[in-house]
């Protein structure tokens, strides 16, 4: 999905501002902003921004999908229409001398900077959001799958009109097919103009005589329908794929929206990413440290050697380049890491003991206990002594 900044950082507030502080940080930037006061080439982009910021959190349901889900939230639930339902920009703005959000000569206010007043230019349908679920090895060869996405259609029956086969919606006289109405009101600023869905016909611009028995005259059919996608080796996890026009339907001649297929990349019980790269964790055993060995490790397309230097420490990390996971548009590959942890044996049989405390003895971590023989002459000797004198 496109990046968009925190709709708190656009309009400048902590995310536990009230209702009021949030409406006051609004009223003072689309001041600063609103394109027939200010002279930057950027202003109505950046006030387009601000206004979507505001017409989020200044909804509380809204505003909790945002908190708790981010954009993902607001763009899976709400297309830009739905976002601006409900919010009376006007009469916030209208303090500030420009009618209100009229602009251009009084002719747009800030729902057709945003739709296009309506007149003539096609809605869009509303994007849709799709998540999947991965493991590591298929992040890391790439999957080709088909999904199963239910969405809003035309309906096949009218063909997407709403009208019975046979029959032909008629045009709305109250707004003449236009779909909006339009009130122009004289202020002490000069006349303010605002245009708004007609409320007979809803805004389509057409009445349904007779409408579509399938789609109950709305033109459009609720459908699952099966999608095939493609998704690169090396993707991660959070990442989405974008498929245009595969999202809802908006009807005859307007644009679908799109489908935001968002990939989930499953823990790996042996790996862990670091973006391109892997780590590991094995272990060997002292002797293997001591004294160096060929050790076979896994990876994510088979299995490779490391070669363990003699005196080999716990924690030592050997790097097997271009083992880790593809980048992405095949700029190669990360690297495995490999870090070799030592491990002490618990259980030892009488002949290994032995044997590490004669290692102990030479490494002069313990004394040597002398048997009978090992004794000398003048050791017995004394021993004999000792034993008279008692």
């Amino acid at each position: 999905m496109p990046d968009k900044k925190d709709y708190y950082e656009v309009l400048g507030i902590p995310r536990d501002s009230s209702e009021k502080d949030i409406k006051g940080a609004y009223r003072k930037l689309a001041m600063k902003y609103h394109p027939d006061r200010s002279e930057d080439p950027g202003a109505e982009e950046k006030f387009k921004e601000i206004s979507e910021a505001y017409a989020v959190l200044s909804d509380p349901e809204k505003r909790q999908k945002y908190d708790q889900f981010g954009h993902a939230g607001i763009n899976s639930q709400y297309s830009q229409e739905d976002l601006f339902r409900g919010v009376n920009f006007e009469d916030l703005l209208r303090g500030f001398g420009f009618g209100g959000g009229a602009g251009r000569g009084g002719g747009e206010s800030i729902f057709d900077m945003f739709f296009g007043g309506g007149r003539g230019q096609p809605a869009r349908g509303r994007d849709l959001r799709y998540d999947i679920d991965i493991t590591l090895e298929q992040a890391a060869s790439g999957l080709e799958s088909t999904i199963d996405v239910p969405r809003t259609e035309n309906c096949p029956t009218c063909h997407g009109s709403g009208a019975k086969p046979g029959t032909s919606p008629t045009t709305c006289s109250n707004c003449r097919g236009t779909g909006q109405i339009t009130r122009a009101q004289n202020t002490p600023f000069g006349q303010m103009v605002t245009s708004s869905a007609c409320p007979k016909c809803g805004g389509r611009g057409q009445i349904i005589v007779t409408p579509c028995a399938d789609c109950s005259g709305s033109g459009r059919v609720r459908k699952n329908r099966k999608i095939n996608i493609k998704i690169p080796p090396g993707v991660e996890d959070g990442q989405h794929l974008k498929l245009r026009g595969q999202g809802d339907s908006a009807g005859p001649g307007m644009e679908n929206g799109d489908l935001y297929v968002v990939i989930s990349v499953r823990p790996h019980p042996l790996f862990q990413r670091v973006e391109s790269d892997l780590l590991m964790e094995t272990p060997i055993s002292f002797t293997q440290a001591a004294l160096g060995t060929d050790l076979e490790v896994a990876t994510l397309n088979g299995r490779a050697k490391i070669k363990v230097p003699a005196g080999t420490q716990t924690g030592t990390i050997f790097r097997l380049r271009g083992k880790g996971m593809p980048r992405l548009q095949g700029l190669g590959s990360g690297d495995l890491h490999v870090k070799v942890r030592i491990k002490t044996p618990s259980a030892l049989t009488e002949r290994q003991r032995q044997l590490l405390e004669a290692l102990a003895v030479e490494f002069g971590e313990k004394r040597k206990k002398q048997t009978e023989k090992e004794k000398s002459l003048i050791d017995k000797i004394v021993d004999e002594v000792k034993s008279a004198v008692q």
